[in-house]
């Protein structure tokens, strides 16, 4: 039976010793110990001293890892069995959303958050869908501890959703309007960020002169990616889409992140050269529409191959969140050099959305997000044991359920 709740300990402050450590930056520790106060990493290594007071939880046999982060999920947006009623995830009313947010619609109770902690998942990127040319702000959070999603936000805004390539064609043609081609999704992405440009001269000039400017939540939103602030999550497969995705990034300098790239081998080089990140995924799917022909598992091996920093993706739900290490593995089978599987599940995601300050490994300093394995966890037969999120046990493989009862009293 597994233990999920919300407030399972009160104390923020943990040792786990005896483990066999894998910081993920640095090489693995026998014996280690991770030593986390009022929920910070504060020393990871062979020979920690632990203060008094600090409850200790002995890993031995153990392997000791960094929560996973999953960077492209729509954990709390897509409410798994509700249907309609639990659908936030796309606002496809007009092709440009960039002023919507996904942090408005997360239902923290969603099953998928559960999910995730048995996957060993600490942190997520919930993100709007790709039914829009420009689909809303994404936010990053922890996946269990607060009483509201407020509570879990590690950063309120990371990036801008945005998608090429076949769904917002689908959805916009079918309503018998723009964009219906490939040359209309670029048309309106293109027209909005010159619509941010003109925006951005004038609040400045108002500035300038003391006059007062209308604001305009769409343009704002935009402005910060062009300023550098948010990063542009591109949803796009195909190769031809990559290019296009590159070439807007490229005339308007916004930092772009390749979210899927399934077929991103064919221009591995070009992204490489270029130093565009891919966030790649799903991978355990079916080829479920025409972009998806040349999907391969073994693509991401080649992408990473040519020097491109990766992370993996299950694109929750369409991938249960907690296949996200099964997805690594099978990389690995096809290719993916194992070190680079593990960073692709901890501090690459976390380094391509600015996040490793935060999340990502085992350091001094960050989060106190430490997860129990039972052993290797690209080995199928591993298991999650115990969850730690800033020092703080949320999860117990072998214990009962409780949580609404802490939350509500």
């Amino acid at each position: 039976m597994v233990v999920v709740t919300r407030t399972a300990s009160t104390s923020s402050s943990v040792a786990v010793v005896g483990g066999y450590v894998v910081p993920v930056e640095g090489n693995p520790i026998e014996n280690g110990t991770v030593l986390v106060q009022d929920g910070t990493i504060t020393a990871v290594g062979a020979d920690v001293a632990v203060p008094d007071g600090v409850e200790v939880v002995d890993a031995a046999g153990r392997w000791v890892l960094p929560g996973f982060v999953e960077s492209h999920a729509h954990l709390g947006v897509v409410e798994e069995s509700v249907g309609w009623a639990g659908e936030d995830v796309n606002e496809m009313t007009g092709p440009n959303q960039a002023a919507v947010r996904a942090l408005d619609a997360i239902l923290i109770d969603d099953e998928g958050f559960r999910d995730a902690l048995g996957g060993g998942i600490t942190s997520a990127v919930v993100k709007p869908g790709s039914g829009n040319p420009i689909g809303g702000q994404t936010v990053a959070i922890k996946t269990w501890g607060g009483r509201t999603v407020d509570e879990q936000v590690i950063k309120a805004a990371v990036s801008v959703k945005s998608a090429l390539g076949e769904n917002p064609k689908r959805v916009y043609g079918e309503k018998k309007q723009t964009p219906s081609t490939r040359l209309g999704v670029a048309k309106i992405i293109r027209e909005a960020f010159l619509a941010a440009q003109d925006y951005r001269v004038a609040r400045d000039h108002a500035a300038r002169e003391g006059k007062p400017h209308e604001r305009d939540l769409t343009k704002e939103t935009l402005v910060r990616v062009l300023d550098g602030e948010l990063y542009w999550d591109q949803h796009t497969h195909r190769h031809d889409d990559i290019a296009t995705a590159i070439r807007l990034a490229e005339e308007f300098g916004y930092r772009l992140v390749v979210n899927h790239g399934t077929d991103g081998a064919k221009v591995a080089d070009v992204l490489a050269e270029k130093d565009i990140p891919v966030i790649f995924g799903p991978m355990i799917t079916s080829r479920s529409k025409w972009e998806l022909r040349d999907r391969a598992i073994a693509n991401l091996a080649a992408i990473a191959a040519a020097g491109v920093k990766v992370a993996i993706t299950t694109d929750a739900p369409v991938v249960p969140i907690n296949f996200l290490v099964h997805q690594a593995s099978f990389a690995v089978k096809e290719g993916l050099d194992r070190d680079v599987a593990l960073r692709a599940l901890t501090i690459n995601p976390a380094e391509i959305l600015g996040l490793d300050d935060r999340i990502g490994a085992l350091r001094p300093g960050l989060d106190g997000d430490v997860v129990l394995w039972s052993g290797d966890p690209l080995d199928v037969y591993s298991t999650v044991e115990r969850v730690f999120i800033s020092g703080a046990e949320v999860y117990a493989r072998e214990t009962g359920v409780r949580e609404r009862a802490e939350r509500f009293g």
